[in-house]
Formats: C-alpha cells, sequence, structure tokens
C-alpha cells in the first residue's frame, strides 16, 4: 500500500495538458481561464465623483462659492474650472480637470447659486483614473472564473475568453444487483446511487460526466462499457476493483492493458483503489462503498479533473479543535465524518460516532473531513488538527 500523499500525486500525473477553446463571455462562469485575459481599457476611464455632491478646488473650502453648472454620469460638464467656483456633480460623473475635490451634499449648505461647505473631512470622494484597471492589466489563469471574474471581464471590454475544454469523464458503476432510481427493486436489489453521485462531483470539479449503463457481472459487458468510454479522457469505474470472484473490473481493465500506477492505498475508508491507464485514457477505479468512493472521488477524482484543466487541486485542508478525547489512530490515514461547530478561535470538530462506509445519511449530515495521520497518537479535546470541508 501506499500514502495518501504518494497516491495523489501519481493520479496527479496522469493529467493531460489542458486543450483550450474560445468562449463567450457570458459562457464563461465556472470555466478554467486558460490563457490571461487583457484589459482593452481603462477603469475609472476618467477621475470620477465617488458621491453626490459638489466639485469644488479644495483650496477654496473656507469660502463661499458660486455653482456655476452640473454634471451626472454620461453628461459631464464641459465649462472652464475657475477660482471660487463649483458645480453640483452626482456619483460616477467626471471631476472636470482643476477641480480637486467632491464636498458631500450632507457637508455643504446652499441658497441658489452661493454654496458654503458646513462640514470639512479628509476624504476628496475622488475615483482616479485607472484605480480599477489599465488597459493591458490582466487577469491571470490558472482559476474557474467567478461572477465576481466574470463582471471584471466585462468591465475590462473584454467579450470572449480562452478557458480549458471540459474534461469528458465516464462514470461506470457495475453489478448485477444494480437498478436505476425510479424503478421497483426486486429481492436482492439496489438502487444505483454511487454513480448519481460522482457524476455530480465530476461536475462540481468543472467535468463533463456522461453516465454509462450500469454494467452486469460479465466481462463482455464489462468489456462493451469501456468500448463506450473510448472517446473520454477519464474513465471512473465504481466497485469491482477488489480480488473477490465477482470483482471483473480490475481483470478486464489489465486484459485491456490497463498501465496501472497503483491498486491499494494506506487510508480508510477507500483502501482498494486503482488509477492508471487503459488505451492511453486515465482511468480511476473507485471502492464500491458508497462513502469510500464519494471520499476517494473527492481526495483523487476531482484533483485529477481540476489537474486537466490547468487548475491547482482544490484541497482545502483547513484546521479546528477537537471537540472530544480522541484514541490512537491505526496504521492508514483516516478521513472521519464530522460535524462543525463555531469556536472562540477555530470552529470545533466532532467525529461522528458512526463511521460505517456505507451510511450515505451519514456523509449528508457531514460538515467536514477530519484526517487523522496514519499511526496518530491519541488526541485530547482541544488539539488542533486538519479537516476537508465538505460543503462551500
Amino acid at each position: 500500500m501506499i500514502s495518501v500523499a504518494e497516491a495523489l500525486s501519481r493520479v496527479l500525473a496522469l493529467a493531460s495538458t489542458p486543450e483550450g477553446e474560445t468562449v463567450a463571455l457570458a459562457q464563461a462562469a465556472g470555466r478554467a481561464l486558460l490563457e490571461p485575459a487583457i484589459a482593452q481599457l481603462t477603469q475609472p476611464p476618467f477621475d470620477s465623483a465617488a458621491m453626490d455632491g459638489y466639485a469644488m478646488r479644495n483650496a477654496d473650502l473656507a469660502g463661499p462659492l458660486r455653482v456655476v453648472g452640473e454634471a451626472a454620469a454620461g453628461h459631464p460638464w464641459h465649462g472652464q474650472p475657475s477660482p471660487g467656483t463649483a458645480i453640483r456633480i452626482f456619483t460616477g460623473a467626471p471631476v472636470p480637470k482643476g477641480y480637486d475635490r467632491v464636498v458631500m451634499q450632507e457637508e455643504a449648505r446652499r441658497d441658489g447659486d452661493l454654496l458654503t461647505v458646513t462640514t470639512r473631512g479628509d476624504a476628496r470622494h475622488i475615483r482616479a483614473r485607472g484605480g480599477d484597471f489599465s488597459t493591458g492589466d490582466a487577469l491571470a489563469p490558472g482559476r474557474r472564473l467567478s461572477a465576481a471574474d466574470i463582471g471584471l471581464l466585462a468591465a475590462m471590454n473584454v467579450p470572449h475568453v480562452t478557458v480549458a475544454r471540459r474534461p469528458l469523464v465516464a462514470v461506470l458503476a457495475g453489478g448485477d444487483e444494480l437498478i436505476r432510481p425510479g424503478e421497483t427493486p426486486r429481492e436482492g436489489q439496489i438502487i444505483s446511487s454511487n454513480d448519481l453521485a460522482i457524476a455530480a462531483q465530476v461536475t462540481d470539479a468543472g467535468g463533463e460526466a456522461r453516465i454509462l449503463p450500469i454494467a452486469r457481472d460479465t466481462e463482455q459487458s464489462l468489456r462493451e462499457s469501456f468500448a463506450a468510454a473510448a472517446d473520454a479522457d477519464l474513465i471512473v469505474t465504481i466497485g469491482g476493483a477488489s480480488v473477490g470472484d465477482h470483482d471483473l473490473i480490475g481483470k478486464v481493465a489489465g486484459d485491456l492493458g490497463m498501465q496501472r500506477a497503483f491498486y491499494k492505498i494506506a487510508m480508510r475508508p477507500g483502501k482498494p483503489l486503482m488509477a492508471g491507464r487503459i488505451a492511453g485514457t486515465a482511468m480511476i477505479g473507485l471502492p464500491g462503498n458508497p462513502v469510500s468512493a464519494m471520499i476517494c472521488g473527492m481526495l483523487f477524482m476531482q484533483p485529477l479533473i481540476r489537474g486537466m484543466q490547468g487548475l491547482p487541486d482544490g484541497l482545502r485542508h483547513r484546521r479546528a479543535r477537537l471537540a472530544e478525547d480522541m484514541p490512537p489512530e491505526g496504521g492508514r490515514q483516516h478521513y472521519l465524518r464530522a460535524g462543525l461547530e463555531d469556536g472562540a478561535d477555530l470552529p470545533s470538530i466532532r467525529a461522528f460516532p458512526d463511521q460505517d462506509s456505507a451510511r450515505l445519511s451519514l456523509m449528508a449530515q457531514a460538515d467536514a473531513l477530519l484526517i487523522r495521520p496514519a499511526g496518530d497518537i491519541a488526541r485530547k479535546a482541544g488539539e488542533i488538527m486538519q479537516f476537508l470541508p465538505l460543503h462551500r
């Protein structure tokens, strides 16, 4: 068995070089930016008012002023500033050169065209030209575009961006006992939930999921499934990777020439996990237990999908204080479903007493995965441990 860190390194080595495609900005949210996006203009394009009020010279604050015009967003004033004058100005309007201050309307008193500043603060309430960005500034690649990024790119007058093509991920569950949600199970049958959960993880990581028909427990059925996934960037199988009489995926993959990077990991849940290449396509074989499959999907599959888009692995390790004592850990790194509560400095984390890897309800209730390193010593309440958040 290899360590989790070594397994992740070998999985990430399976990532192919990202392929770029150009999309309209309106379709770019959530996509991985692959090339720099360059600002086509300067923002603000001029010194602009940050408040509704009056533009004037800072040197004229003490004396009465004469209001000689008005400026609003999209309607600049074209007069010539002179000593002792001011103009009525609204937020976003250009501040004429020669005026170097905007006084808020609440800090001035106006009588006809005469204006008196009643409160003198330090703020000048002018947004300087280029204070947000300038022509030629770039949004760097290696990020999934958020709503804020889309707004920034639009303001930069960037109509199209080059993003990574979404990796196509074929998801294959196998077993004679499996049926689709909505069907009525007969004796010995269960609903296939793993492939839907793993496909959701694929989508969350930025990939395009293709759920294949459920494979039956025959080598021929599995060969047909692998053939149907031949055009995928990544094949993800669920279950059937162990060494039992009915665990055929590993055997069939081997017969098809799979180059295996590893087979077992020193972790729980999820020890029987394999990864490698089959006919040039990356492949990950996840465990069949639902929770094991999801945790391995989070730790290995999702980082690989992100790597295929030129993104970092996305594993966000956080710190929390233990809510209770914990006994020594065994020889495998343990990911325990846990709940989080607010704490004085760090969150408080408490592992669920039941860690059955078949109980999806506990996975849905969990806030985090508490990480216990292999061979970890006994821990006391209040000690700081690492965890992976399960919710954004």
